[in-house]
């Protein structure tokens, strides 16, 4: 079978999406001839229509998808279309176009998706990760910080609220928050970072190859992003790195982390802090790594694969 990826960014970016077109291709390179056509050959329709691919996946939506819709006129191939980007338009628009199989990431999501399908179906299969990757075993980076450290992997954007993660470390008079990523709010953060926890905060960012020894630096791992984000790869990388974590309360994370983690109301700085101090006091690596290993690439591309059979 023939397979493409729409993956306009893909080696640009490391944010979720890319992460998972990189793993699931290699997964499904295996047994399929599979393509990434990136930049703006990701968006150049007629050279996919032409190529005779049996399956078509675009990852960045709305016009993409469109024309990925509408090229199936033509070139007579399947449209897989996968929920990265979370409740919300953009996967309104992706389910307007009437996929032959929407994927939807959480059962949240694949419940919220169903009363939009209008005759796709609709499927729930979660994002992957490697666990030979990341894992506890293996080298550590000093980050010349005090311990226990807090990690926050994420898009430096409003909607990932590490601004909340800071005010809630500001309550604590132990610990540091390390926080990862780039974005526009960069300059704000660590304005507010350095005013409220001095030396006990730090803003960095890594080659994804380098993030296994990110996590298994850091004693703890949250992200307090908002409600609609689609899943959050970073919750396993740091689950299958043998760290706890503490999330937003709502059916998503909970899905995602389940034991493995504690839930708390992240706007209310007080009670994210409590969480985080009752957090440190738990040995998490254990079940960490059992709920990582339910998400490995390997069981999700043998999901991939039964729906791609039902293609053939």
């Amino acid at each position: 079978m023939r397979i493409v990826f729409l993956s306009r960014y893909q080696n640009t970016i490391n944010r979720g999406a890319e992460n998972f077109v990189k793993e699931l291709s290699k997964k499904l390179s295996e047994r399929h001839e599979v393509n990434i056509p990136s930049g703006r050959d990701a968006d150049k329709i007629f050279r996919i229509i032409n190529s005779k691919y049996d399956v078509v996946i675009p990852i960045n939506g709305r016009f993409q998808s469109l024309k990925a819709s509408l090229g199936r006129l033509l070139g007579g191939y399947k449209l897989l279309i996968t929920g990265q980007s979370g409740k919300g338009w953009d996967d309104i628009l992706n389910l307007v176009v009437k996929p032959d199989v929407y994927v939807a990431l959480t059962e949240y999501q694949e419940i919220w998706a169903k009363k939009w399908a209008w005759g796709s179906k609709v499927i729930k299969i979660p994002n992957g990760i490697d666990c030979d990757k990341f894992k506890p075993d293996g080298e550590k980076i000093n980050f010349d910080l005090e311990r226990p450290i807090i990690l926050s992997v994420g898009a430096l954007v409003w909607y990932k609220y590490h601004d909340r993660v800071i005010d809630a470390m500001s309550e604590l008079d132990r610990g540091s928050l390390m926080i990862v990523g780039e974005g526009i709010k960069k300059d704000e953060l660590i304005k507010k970072g350095k005013n409220l926890l001095g030396d006990r905060f730090k803003i960095a960012n890594f080659k994804y190859e380098d993030m296994p020894k990110v996590y298994r630096s850091c004693d703890l791992f949250t992200l307090p992003s908002w409600g609609r984000e689609a899943f959050g790869i970073v919750y396993l990388e740091a689950m299958a790195s043998g760290l706890g974590v503490v999330a937003p309360d709502d059916s998503s994370r909970r899905e995602i982390i389940d034991e493995a983690g504690l839930f708390v109301d992240v706007a209310d700085p007080k009670k994210y802090a409590k969480a985080i101090e009752s957090a440190l006091k738990i040995d998490w690596q254990k079940k960490a790594k059992i709920q990582a290993e339910k998400f490995s690439w390997d069981k999700i591309a043998k999901q991939y694969e039964e729906v791609l059979g039902k293609f053939g």
